[in-house]
């Protein structure tokens, strides 16, 4: 059992067949989280104050994501074997270096567009979904909605199976291979090392302390600061005055079903977008609309992907009946006893 975790084999495999019954009666309308009404936070980035920290080094906002979550960064066992059936894997730990864009080691980054011959820096990290579908379609249960807001990846459950970046509208989780429970199942036709993303720093609100990048950003502009954090509802009419005052635009509050991180922007998103796409970049803006809507796409991942996730629930299940049994008592004495008849025998 792995009770530090709140998961148990029997429970692992008790939601999977939950949620395949759920698939099977064609169900997906999974109902929102439950929230504390007082305490479902939010992030504003105000992007008419961000400069991007040109001045720094790196973003301070960067810095401080990377700086509090490194303990919690992957470190795989190398040579990294190759995913099956598609003989690839995912590797960044050679490039943990890397901050312009998201990766397992590199959870916030700040993309940089320019419009109409302005200048606009674009923080990015998580969105923190209301109804994420990440969480609601991960076959093996590994994501959760809290109640504050934040989508939080289990590290010591996930097997990297990568659904929840693929149903996320902006790809936001990125996986690193040869790290996580995975390990112990290969080959299985699903997973591949673990996922990872920003948290919305969980750790640092069950303590009543601010996320790390809102904390260093307000250290470096006071009050002129593009991050604030608070309860969503306040930070959703703090962006629409915003909005109002600078002619402005929202995005956040209502895409993908709504967010926990709303943007305010004096150019329309949709021109941010087309820039964003122009320059290849892999982090849009555009249009994005929850993907538990469309009944028909997903059924068959309520039905294959719990089953998997129970397959592989089953395996782990046999590798560690037969570590316990390499370990227990009863296993080293017998062999012990045969050691010493051959001895007498000589």
């Amino acid at each position: 059992m792995d009770h530090k975790n709140g998961l148990t084999r029997r429970s692992f495999l008790k939601k999977g067949a939950v949620i395949t019954a759920i698939g099977a009666s064609g169900v997906v309308g999974i109902s929102k989280g439950v929230f504390a009404k007082s305490r479902n936070y939010a992030t504003l980035i105000d992007l008419t104050k961000c400069d991007g920290c040109k001045s720094e080094a790196m973003p301070k906002c960067v810095d401080a994501c990377r700086a509090v979550n490194r303990a919690k960064f992957p470190e795989p066992t190398h040579p990294i074997k190759n995913l099956w059936p598609q003989k690839t894997h995912d590797d960044w730990s050679k490039k943990r270096d890397v901050i312009d864009t998201l990766t397992p080691y590199n959870w916030t980054t700040v993309q940089k567009v320019e419009v109409e011959g302005e200048e606009i820096f674009i923080p990015r990290r998580c969105m923190h979904c209301d109804n994420p579908p990440c969480a609601n379609l991960c076959p093996f249960g590994a994501l959760n909605k809290y109640a504050e807001g934040p989508v939080v990846i289990n590290h010591s459950l996930c097997l990297g199976g990568a659904k929840c970046k693929s149903v996320c509208p902006w790809h936001i989780p990125q996986r690193q291979s040869g790290v996580g429970r995975y390990m112990k199942l290969q080959p299985m036709p699903a997973g591949g090392g673990v996922m990872y993303k920003c948290d919305l720093c969980h750790d640092r609100l069950k303590k009543d302390q601010i996320p790390a990048c809102v904390e260093a950003c307000e250290k470096r502009l006071g009050n002129k600061k593009p991050l604030f954090f608070g309860e969503r509802n306040e930070i959703v009419r703090i962006a629409h005055e915003r909005a109002k005052e600078i002619n402005g635009f929202i995005y956040g509050e209502k895409e993908n079903g709504g967010t926990g991180t709303i943007y305010v922007s004096k150019v329309s998103f949709e021109k941010i977008d087309s820039r964003l796409v122009e320059a290849k970049s892999k982090l849009l803006l555009g249009k994005a609309e929850n993907p538990l809507r469309d009944a028909n796409r997903w059924a068959k991942g309520f039905l294959i992907g719990p089953i998997v996730g129970a397959l592989g629930a089953i395996g782990l299940a046999l590798y560690d009946k037969r570590q316990s049994s390499k370990n227990s008592p009863e296993s080293v004495e017998p062999r012990r006893a045969r050691t010493e008849d051959k001895k007498e025998e000589k």
